[in-house]
């Protein structure tokens, strides 16, 4: 057995062993590239020094592997990010790929259960070559290696998740990814089911990795990256920016943070940025920026369906959820996309006791043939239904157009605890151009005059005094004074009788679909 000074050095020898991950030679080609290893990754997430490892003795469970396998090539433990406990795992690529095996799948099942148990945030280090092999080929490799546990890949959200995807993104790290809260991609980092070799050889086509899963793909055409960095850091940054805004678990609010000098101090100008004409377009998030603390606009999705904001912030210290048209954008008309973008950070904010703020210009739903090919119709009515399973406030500011169905997924009507409107607000059923072209076939070109005049009928009762006047919209006011308004409107409609913590009715609503 040995003395204890024996065990002391067998323990010493194989902490430094597991510290050394896959050797020199491997760790000086990150280091060439500008990119952190696995340990300086987690270094850079956690607060200095609060990084408590859990597995450093783990290894392959084939035998002839063990010594070549230190921490399994999955790297985990607890610390803190802004003093606050999360669960945090990094990939080590050095140590055999990263590939998932059957002691690595433990340790990331540890994560995920220390993360849905304890109700702390999991913050997720994707790079891995995908699967193990030969470990999980064969049928005794895919019955002890894969499927031991049914609740894998259940996500409830008891706690946020984030993930940051750092290099070669195949297999278990896809998988954990795709269930995270929010996704940053690092240039140069690839997400997809299988690697470029791999399917090449399924497809018999030569696969580039950038046009397989690259950042421009995830960013800008399927929205599966919540954001985009250029190196590790500003990744790892950016994720821990997003968990500033969110709370610990499900069960606590999320934290207030000071007011930055300054916040509000061009509220008096706003309505310069809001032009006159309505059917010039403009950049709602300039508005927004005026609006909210130190014009601090946290956006998810950013170079996704841009018609549509979803962006977290702060009003007087408290994290909002905003949502909101962007004129700039197709007019701020909505498509599927943006139905799915605006739908998926409903669930997000609803989940994590979130208010949600809407800002609304829109002309209403873009229609025809390839909106139907991306099923619209199914994608708005997704985001209905997530808009009436929102616990949280919802506070539904109209700036300016809003027309038929758009109207009530953009928080009309009921579908609002409070909806107030700009003076410079217009509500109807459709566009009024395009009203008098339907109604009665004339298109402005073809004679002026009598289009201006069917205009007059089209555009009565437009402005929103009429709304007001029934008490369908709960006020007007002032441009200048919305920062104001929504501070005050955040305190009282905060549910005291739960502290303002929500039913979370979308716990279980896909991460992506």
């Amino acid at each position: 057995m040995g003395s204890f000074e024996e065990r002391m050095q067998t323990f010493r020898k194989k902490r430094e062993i597991a510290l050394k991950m896959g050797g020199e030679k491997s760790l000086s080609y990150y280091k060439q590239n500008g990119w952190l290893n696995a340990r300086e990754r987690l270094d850079y997430a956690l607060d200095k020094g609060t990084f408590l490892e859990v597995g450093i003795f783990s290894h392959s469970d084939q035998p002839a592997m063990a010594d070549r396998s230190p921490c399994d090539g999955k790297i985990c433990g607890f610390g803190k990010v802004d003093g606050r406990p999360v669960i945090a795992m990094a990939c080590d690529l050095t140590v055999l790929g990263a590939s998932s095996a059957g002691v690595n799948g433990k340790k990331v099942g540890y994560c995920k259960r220390m993360s849905c148990e304890r109700g702390i945030p999991f913050v997720f280090m994707g790079e891995a070559g995908g699967s193990r092999m030969p470990d999980t080929m064969g049928s005794r490799g895919m019955v002890t290696q894969l499927g031991n546990d049914p609740t894998q890949y259940q996500r409830l959200r008891e706690a946020p998740w984030v993930a940051c995807m750092l290099g070669p993104c195949y297999g278990s790290p896809t998988w954990y990814t795709m269930m995270s809260d929010f996704r940053v991609q690092r240039k140069g980092a690839v997400l997809a089911v299988s690697s470029p070799k791999v399917t090449s050889l399924a497809t018999g086509e030569s696969v580039d990795p950038e046009l397989l899963g690259g950042w421009r793909l995830h960013a800008e055409v399927t929205g599966l990256a919540d954001a985009v960095a250029e190196t590790d850091e500003e990744c790892i940054r950016i994720a821990r920016k997003f968990l500033s805004f969110l709370p610990t678990s499900n069960q606590q609010l999320p934290p207030t943070a000071p007011v930055p000098p300054g916040s509000g101090d061009q509220m008096g100008n706003i309505l310069s940025l809001l032009p006159e004409n309505p059917r010039s377009v403009y950049d709602m998030r300039k508005i927004l920026r005026v609006i909210v603390d130190g014009g601090d606009l946290f956006e998810a999705k950013e170079r996704f369906a841009r018609a549509a904001v979803t962006a977290l912030a702060r009003i007087n210290g408290q994290s909002v959820g905003i949502v909101a048209n962007n004129p700039i954008h197709s007019g701020g008309a909505l498509d599927a996309d943006a139905c799915e973008k605006i739908t998926s950070f409903l669930v997000l904010c609803d989940s994590y006791n979130i208010p949600i703020v809407m800002f609304v210009d829109t002309p209403g739903f873009l229609v025809g043939k390839a909106g139907e090919e991306r099923k619209v119709t199914g994608k708005i009515i997704n985001f209905m239904n997530a808009l009436t399973l929102v616990t949280v406030p919802k506070l539904t500011i109209i700036v300016r157009k809003t027309y038929g169905q758009a109207f009530l997924n953009m928080g009309g009507g009921r579908n609002s605890d409070t909806i107030v409107a700009w003076p410079s607000a217009e509500i109807s059923f459709m566009d009024p151009a395009t009203g008098v072209n339907v109604v009665y076939n004339l298109k402005k070109e073809e004679n002026p005059e009598k289009f201006a005049e069917k205009m007059k009928v089209m555009t009565k009762d437009t402005a929103p005094w009429e709304a007001a006047g029934i008490f369908n919209l709960n006020d007007v006011i002032d441009p200048t004074q919305t920062r104001a308004w929504l501070a005050d409107m955040l305190e009282y409609h905060k549910n005291q009788k739960t502290g303002g913590i929500g039913k979370h009715l979308m716990h279980c609503w896909p991460t992506s679909y």
